[in-house]
């Protein structure tokens, strides 16, 4: 299993990368460093400029082999992520295949949703005992290795919101903690959120989507603003049908017992 890197890594040694993950690396890295047009997020251009990110390649998003690949590194990244920094993410890229040249962004979100619960069954830790199983529970986010995360997907399908493009399907991983240091000063963070919104007009040609809200709100959900289409429709309910074999069978277990 090839490792997880770090920005200086990547800089220094490009010989460790192939061809398409040099070139995925260098296009995130203008679009995240471009002074004409601000990329939103600060915290994440902070984050790459301190060298809190981490970078996983993976070869094939529609082949369980490369999944599996990715739920390792995910599961690497989950035990190192609070040694990487306060504003650690785990950047993700896939490569493109022929078979999703032709995707739309409803394509490219059944195939986010997808990945989410298809690595699922790779995961050795039990889904917290404090996060709800149930997507619509305004509590639920995204669990992996015993970790709470945010998800956020961009895909070379979007045209509107260019904040959610990229030439490759990519996956921004944040976890739990990080977004909560960053609550941890309130003054502050309002500042930056009203800022991101600022730059986040300014950044895509469409106004912000309805679903993006705030972690812990009566009317948020976190599994909304994962991925966000290119309009401003959404999905029904959440696509989400994966967990770890353990908490299937603690469910299956529990099922039995009300039988």
């Amino acid at each position: 299993m090839k490792l997880i890197y770090d920005k200086i890594s990547l800089d220094k040694n490009e010989a460790i990368l192939g061809d398409w993950e040099r070139k995925a690396f260098h296009l995130f890295s203008e679009k995240i460093q471009n002074k004409e047009l601000k990329f939103p997020c600060i915290p994440a251009t902070q984050g790459f400029a301190m060298n809190h990110f981490r970078y996983a390649f993976i070869d094939d998003p529609l082949d369980m082999n490369s999944l599996s690949d990715f739920a390792g590194k995910f599961t690497y990244y989950s035990e190192i992520s609070k040694t990487t920094g306060t504003y650690s993410s785990l950047i993700v890229f896939f490569k493109n295949i022929p078979e999703t040249e032709r995707y739309t962004p409803e394509n490219y979100e059944a195939l986010f949703w997808k990945i989410l619960s298809s690595i699922k069954q790779f995961d050795e830790e039990q889904w917290p005992i404090d996060i709800p199983t149930d997507p619509e529970n305004k509590l639920w986010e995204y669990c992996f290795a015993g970790e709470k995360y945010f998800m956020y997907c961009a895909t070379p399908s979007h045209r509107h919101r260019n904040s959610r493009f990229f030439p490759y399907l990519m996956l921004a991983i944040t976890p739990r903690w990080v977004l909560n240091e960053f609550e941890k000063n309130k003054i502050l963070s309002s500042k930056v959120k009203k800022e991101i919104r600022r730059r986040l007009n300014q950044y895509d040609t469409i106004s912000p989507h309805p679903d993006l809200n705030q972690y812990g709100k009566e009317d948020n959900y976190e599994w909304k603003q994962y991925f966000l289409r290119d309009d401003h429709s959404s999905p029904k309910s959440c696509p989400f049908s994966g967990y770890g074999k353990n908490d299937i069978n603690s469910e299956s277990k529990k099922n039995k017992n009300n039988l």
